[in-house]
């Protein structure tokens, strides 16, 4: 049995949900919420924390400072908790009320932005305001995932080659679009490794990652305000945009079948199902990663008053909702 003396030692890594029979297409979703800090984003904060300590930039006196939408600051604070350093996470009103919930129970700080940027929206408005923080108290220290090469790296070293080793007769692989840390460490890994994969980014419509006008996202995790640094375009086969009322669709037919899953995971598993739908003329191998969980969700993508009240009341149908969580 495992036993862990460290929060970060453990991060389930084998774990693929078969979709095939839900979905009537070849996709097997790689489970990423199984750690204790219940996402993806736990990889990615531990390769740039422990850079950081290598390079001498984290002392015990440190405080972290980091912008994020729910996810990564959850990572941040197990690790801040474990290893003793503090930590200030800047997020907005989209971050869920349990995200910010776990992050204050691990010890620490949250900073929600209400005023979004004139350039870069609410994500510009949370990065002013670490860049801010930074230049008043040199004890922060900024690990900066929208810039940090060590995002991707931690998908380089970890998430595609689990990927490759269980199926070595991958064809597609489909990666959503945040940071692109996951995206570009993938699709960078495969280039190197097995070229014949394609990699496909799924991003929500809204988000300017790829060029497309900005619009409104509500829900947090894909899509981004400003134009990711880490993202190289010439790593990526195609993009697949989802509308958000799709991203819910997918949850709550995810959900119907035992299967609760966040946002993020809902718009890869719906832009996934497209693309299949147009091209699976053949047998094809195909993986989507799922980033997240579904519970801290519940007061959102699950909340019947919520998401009628931001996409009306025929976002879904009779047959289509889970439970009418928002009305027991």
């Amino acid at each position: 049995m495992p036993v862990v003396t460290l929060p970060t030692d453990f991060n389930e890594e084998q774990l693929y949900v078969d979709l095939r029979p839900l979905l009537g297409h070849p996709l097997y979703l790689k489970c990423e919420g199984f750690n204790f800090a219940g996402s993806i984003k736990l990889k990615a904060a531990l390769e740039m924390v422990e850079a950081a300590e290598r390079g001498g930039d984290l002392t015990p006196d440190s405080i972290l400072i980091e912008s994020s939408s729910g996810n990564l600051g959850v990572a941040l604070s197990v690790i801040a908790a474990s290893k003793g350093y503090g930590f200030l996470c800047i997020t907005d009103a989209r971050c869920n009320l349990s995200a910010r919930r776990l992050m204050e129970a691990l010890g620490s700080q949250v900073h929600i932005i209400a005023e979004p940027a004139d350039d870069g929206g609410l994500l510009g408005a949370r990065i002013d305001y670490v860049r801010a923080c930074c230049a008043s108290d040199d004890r922060y220290v900024w690990l900066d995932q929208y810039t940090n090469p060590n995002n991707w790296m931690a998908h380089y070293h970890t998430t595609a080659p689990a990927i490759a080793r269980q199926f070595p007769g991958l064809d597609v692989l489909f990666v959503g679009t945040g940071t692109t840390g996951t995206l570009m460490g993938c699709a960078r890994y495969f280039r190197d490794a097995r070229p014949s994969v394609r990699v496909i980014a799924v991003d929500s419509v809204g988000s300017v990652a790829f060029g497309s006008p900005p619009g409104r996202r509500m829900i947090p995790g894909l899509g981004t305000g400003v134009r990711p640094a880490l993202l190289d375009e010439s790593y990526v086969d195609e993009v697949v945009h989802v509308e958000e009322a799709d991203t819910i669709r997918a949850c709550h037919r995810l959900a119907r079948h035992g299967f609760l899953f966040g946002g993020s995971t809902g718009t890869v598993v719906s832009g996934a199902t497209n693309w299949l739908a147009r091209h699976d003329k053949h047998e094809l191998t195909a993986v989507a990663i799922a980033p997240d969980l579904g519970e801290r969700y519940l007061d959102t993508i699950y909340q019947t008053n919520w998401l009628q009240d931001l996409y009306g009341e025929d976002i879904l149908g009779p047959d289509e909702l889970t439970a009418d969580l928002g009305r027991g």
